[in-house]
């Protein structure tokens, strides 16, 4: 399979600070920011699940907790032990939600050796930012302990004319509390429980040229608005995990992961971005999820298998009001999702001959959800079921290279259009890929050469898309299929001691083959968020006498926002660099993001109505203290 892996140390080089960072050095994947913070959309190979579904195509997956909502897919990458990113479909390896792949992020478990570390950063727009990790035993062997935090301050770079003050501040709060127990040495119990609070200002857009139209308002000023309601995002996310590993001997070992995740969606929004109240709006939304999983797991030197269970079960409280000036627009939502999901998975790999290695899954996936609009009473309930296998063989050259091939189902489920009064587009169904890969994966000279490289085909049916079913009404129906092509090729060469070039570059070329509706007919147009490549070039130089600097080029390619292809964001580079000294347990850093201040706005986001802005150049200092 394709897998992108970053250890701690990556992480810290890359500058990678959040989720929507990482995706900047992993081969087709992007994460859209959607200008509310705590709010991204996932891309992966091209595929994407609209916000308005609450899924995504691929899943978050922090220490064994399920994020499998754009709301609320963020994180804060603290004490970082790996980072996996597994491309293609791996519904035989986790539990739901992993379409097109998965991001995995693993946290350092507690030992016996006490350690911390703090950092302290400084940067422009009176950026502050403050973090700390420490971790040790309570009791040597048995009880350990791990807390972890971070402070986030920034000033906004939007200019709110009307009440002249910037318009999207930044601030918020990250903590986590890790207890590891081993009563004996077979069995590994953790309690992990992390908070996300934010305390924000408005989002990071304005209304675009077909908004402006709309209201009768003058054309907009990039990075202006004129608000007479200040934004305010005062979201926040309290999750919690219970990690159970036995380890029975002879590799065979039993996990057990449950979870519970609840994520206040809550703030008040200007979205007209004028002095007049056209579109005022404001959200207590409550996403509350539980899960269990249960794997067991055998790795003997032929036969590997892994088998699991799932279970999860999640009520989404939706309230919403919506206060205008226009008495037609003035509206009041009440809504209930509720949903169980269940899937049995499992996958084997063993050695068919000496060097060609079979691996075949298996999952079986059921969901039920329902829907309730305690405004408009209406009500709906349905399910979905799917098998979906793998195939793969692997055929190993030498030690250091291997082959492989696979191919693979890839599902998510289906939903509501809770805005839809005609019965018969009140639901979507599930949409289905099959996914076909060859790939190379090699560690050349001496391991100084890194190079991993694949292609890929996938077929999409009953595709999920925004359908016009009329001039004025769309919604989520099947109506699309499409495939799509691309590769992927990752290198990491180590030139001489200390200095290193890092490439990773992504291609995918996804088209609908057959999506027509009331308003014309697509096909042979890119499906909407999905860059057509995506890159980067860095070089990294680390000295054993301390001195260390980086330089990363950034690179996204044209990405459409409409099944039109209408409205677009252009392709665009950005470059980082990063240059500091390091000592024994004091390191000093001077970083620049986006050193070029490069704009890459999102023009026509929302069918023309906003522009989402881009992040401007930031320039700043680092300490980091370890003890």
């Amino acid at each position: 399979m394709s897998v992108s892996v970053f250890g701690e140390k990556d992480i810290e080089d890359m500058g990678v600070e959040s989720v929507l960072d990482l995706a900047n050095f992993v081969p087709n994947l992007m994460i859209f920011a959607n200008g509310v913070s705590g709010t991204n959309s996932p891309s992966m190979r091209g595929i994407h699940a609209f916000v308005e579904s609450l899924t995504v195509s691929n899943g978050l997956f922090v220490d064994g907790i399920p994020i499998l909502s754009p709301i609320g897919l963020e994180d804060g990458l603290l004490d970082i032990e790996r980072v996996e990113v597994l491309r293609g479909p791996q519904g035989t390896l986790y539990g739901r939600n992993t379409e097109t792949g998965v991001i995995n992020i693993i946290t350092k478990k507690p030992g016996n050796d006490f350690q911390g570390k703090a950092s302290a950063e400084l940067g422009t727009d009176q950026k502050r930012q403050l973090t700390l990790n420490l971790s040790g035993p309570i009791k040597k062997d048995r009880l350990f302990f791990g807390v972890s935090g971070k402070f986030y301050e920034k000033e906004g770079f939007i200019d709110n004319t009307f009440l002249d003050e910037p318009a999207n501040d930044k601030k918020h709060w990250y903590g986590k509390l890790h207890l590891r127990w081993v009563p004996v040495d077979a069995l590994d119990i953790s309690l992990i429980s992390s908070a996300l609070k934010y305390d924000e200002g408005a989002n990071v857009m304005g209304l675009g040229a077909a908004g402006a139209a709309a209201y009768g308002l003058p054309a907009p000023i990039d990075g202006k608005v004129a608000s007479d309601y200040p934004g305010k995002n005062t979201s926040k996310s309290v999750s919690n995990a219970l990690n159970i590993s036995y380890d029975f001997g002879n590799s065979l070992k039993l996990t057990s992961i449950t979870t519970r995740r609840v994520y206040n969606d809550e703030g008040r929004w200007d979205y007209d971005f004028n002095p007049v109240k056209f579109m005022h709006t404001t959200k207590t939304n409550e996403y509350t999820s539980y899960s269990q999983e249960l794997r067991l797991n055998s790795s003997g030197d032929r036969l590997k298998w892994l088998v699991g269970l799932y279970y999860d079960n999640h009520h989404n409280d939706v309230n919403t009001t919506l206060n205008s000036v226009i008495p037609s627009m003035v509206s009041t939502n009440d809504r209930d999702f509720d949903g169980d999901s269940m899937a049995f998975f499992g996958q084997a790999s063993y050695p068919i001959l000496t060097r060609l290695t079979l691996v075949a899954g298996l999952r079986y996936e059921k969901q039920d959800k329902e829907f309730e609009d305690h405004i408009l009473v209406r009500k709906a309930d349905n399910s979905w079921d799917d098998f979906a296998p793998k195939l793969a063989l692997e055929y190993s050259f030498t030690p250091d290279v291997m082959a492989y091939a696979s191919v693979s189902k890839g599902y998510r489920s289906g939903g509501f259009n809770t805005y839809a009064t005609d019965p018969q587009y009140t639901k979507y169904d599930e949409e289905k890929l099959w996914s076909y890969e060859i790939g190379l994966k090699s560690e050349l000279l001496d391991k100084r050469l890194i190079l991993n490289a694949s292609v890929f085909y996938m077929n999409i049916e009953d595709m999920q898309v925004n359908e016009s079913v009329t001039p004025y009404e769309a919604f989520l129906t099947n109506a699309g299929k499409a495939s799509a092509t691309g590769g992927e090729l990752e290198m990491r060469a180590q030139l001489f001691q200390g200095l290193s070039l890092i490439a990773n570059f992504g291609y995918c070329d996804i088209k609908f083959d057959e999506f027509k509706d009331a308003l014309g007919d697509y096909q042979g147009n890119r499906n909407p968020y999905a860059p057509d490549y995506n890159y980067n070039l860095g070089a990294q130089y680390r000295a054993s006498c301390g001195i260390f600097a980086r330089v990363d080029l950034i690179g996204y390619g044209k990405m459409y926002f409409d099944k039109t292809n209408t409205y677009s964001r252009e392709a665009f580079e950005i470059v980082n660099a990063k240059i500091g000294y390091e000592m024994e347990n004091f390191d000093i850093y001077l970083y620049g993001k986006n050193v070029f201040d490069q704009e890459y706005n999102s023009y026509g986001y929302f069918d023309g109505f906003y522009t989402l802005y881009s992040e401007p150049a930031e320039f700043g200092l680092r300490l980091t203290y370890r003890f």
